[in-house]
């Protein structure tokens, strides 16, 4: 860590430490004085249902009262009038009244009338809940609410109800009433959010202080370091394109001494050697072992020129600067194939538009490279080459049928160490804006490079 960024580190840490602690302690506060206040809402808002409900059940009872309190325990037309009475009378869209025995079997249910006459002593909510049982028990206990769920008449969707049960004890019945309280729970759920938006509220215009407190520290060092990064970056690709300037100049020297040197003197004992081995070959003594050794030197430096020529065309081909991409492409093609026995299918065009040098290089050395990978590891015989453009933009593209490899074990991103040659062709290809893509299977292998739009000049061929 240098030190700016200590103390970028010192003046920013203090800061974020202390407006957390702030942002905790408020937002803690808030939440719990907010679950306090929807509690007591929803609190509240009960209790206005329990009070109507009581009201409701209140008037039922007036409304029986006149038959039911002259009326003996098995007084049968008394109790008909009374389930007439209580079946008429219902409020709202889905409030009504119902009666059980004590046994659980339904008496009166206005709303839902397939229930009338079934006993439903062990009926169950979706929760579990004994909902008659526990009726039945209120209202035995002297009244009282109990909460359940029930399927809602108007919808017939299951809801979340409330009720109040009391005991005609004379009858052995449970008289109830009940209001669901959907609409309760939609406005709890209603006030909560408004709470909850009220606290992120809170919480956003903590974090807005925070980040502009943090911002004037951070904006400052992060344009410093991003210039200071841009200029590296520019410096980097700069020492980069002069590294390989370098090398390609330094390969064409070599290559010019190779022959124009070293290439001349091999010629020269060559002939020597020839001449030779004709003077021996024409004397009358025995000369046969001086003219297999001077055959066989010369056969030696033959071969010694042939290398020397390659390593010259391999280090910088004359007939790239001399003819162009094209030739110099197909020579290569040629040489591969006479070397390696492997078929090479190459299809060029020509072009209205001048290639740089550079580029034809790049171009050059991704080809070079490409065929020297399908010699070494592919196991390829048939090679297609084809450079191509379209619309401005140059497109060099290799595939063989060899058996492939594993792409995901040469990502250079991942393994710095593993496809050195790709990492070699992308990173050529990146200095002038383009792209190397590479796919692969046990069917073969391709590999395409390709230069941006506006790679090409106007005024000659490449």
């Amino acid at each position: 860590m240098n030190l700016k960024q200590k103390v970028l580190l010192l003046a920013t840490v203090p800061l974020i430490i202390a407006i957390s602690a702030i942002s905790f302690l408020v937002t803690y506060q808030a939440q719990s004085l907010a679950k306090q206040e929807i509690a007591a809402f929803e609190r509240n808002m009960l209790n206005a249902k329990k009070l109507e409900l009581l009201n409701y059940l209140s008037l039922a009872q007036t409304s029986i009262g006149h038959i039911y309190d002259p009326a003996n325990s098995k007084s049968q037309s008394a109790k008909e009038q009374v389930k007439e009475i209580l079946k008429t009378l219902t409020y709202g869209t889905d409030g009504y009244f119902f009666v059980y025995d004590y046994e659980g079997t339904n008496l009166v249910h206005p709303k839902q009338p397939e229930l009338i006459g079934k006993n439903w002593w062990e009926l169950k909510d979706t929760t579990g809940n004994l909902v008659i049982q526990n009726l039945i028990s209120r209202a035995q206990e002297g009244g009282g609410f109990h909460r359940y769920l029930w399927g809602k008449p108007s919808t017939g969707e299951i809801a979340d109800k409330i009720s109040y049960a009391v005991s005609l004890d004379k009858w052995n019945w449970m008289l109830g009433t009940g209001l669901y309280i959907d609409d309760v729970i939609s406005q709890v759920e209603a006030y909560e959010h408004e709470v909850e938006d009220r606290i992120s509220q809170t919480s956003i215009l903590i974090l807005i202080i925070t980040f502009t407190s943090l911002g004037v520290v951070f904006v400052t060092g992060i344009a410093i370091n991003l210039h200071e990064r841009r200029l590296a970056d520019v410096k980097l690709k700069e020492l980069t394109q002069r590294i390989i300037e370098t090398q390609e100049e330094e390969r064409g020297r070599v290559a010019r001494e190779l022959h124009d040197g070293i290439s001349q003197i091999l010629v020269s004992i060559k002939y020597a050697h020839e001449m030779a081995l004709s003077k021996a070959q024409k004397s009358e003594s025995d000369t046969e072992d001086v003219a297999k050794a001077i055959g066989k030197g010369a056969s030696a430096l033959n071969i010694a020129i042939n290398e020397v020529r390659r390593i010259s065309r391999d280090l910088r081909p004359s007939i790239l600067d001399d003819l162009g991409l094209s030739p110099a492409l197909e020579s290569l093609a040629h040489e591969f194939s006479e070397r390696t026995d492997i078929k090479v299918k190459i299809r060029t065009v020509t072009f209205k538009n001048l290639l740089p040098k550079d580029a034809k290089t790049t171009l050059y050395r991704v080809a070079q490279e490409a065929l020297t990978n399908i010699e070494r590891h592919s196991g390829a015989d048939r090679v297609n080459l084809e450079l191509s453009a379209a619309k401005g933009i140059v497109t060099l593209s290799i595939s063989d049928n060899g058996a492939g490899f594993d792409l995901h074990h040469f990502n250079v991103k991942k393994d710095p160490l593993a496809g050195i040659g790709l990492r070699n062709m992308q990173e050529r290809l990146e200095h002038h804006g383009g792209e190397l893509r590479v796919t692969s299977s046990p069917k073969g292998t391709s590999i395409m490079a390709i230069l941006p739009k506006g790679i090409l000049r106007s005024g000659g061929e490449i």
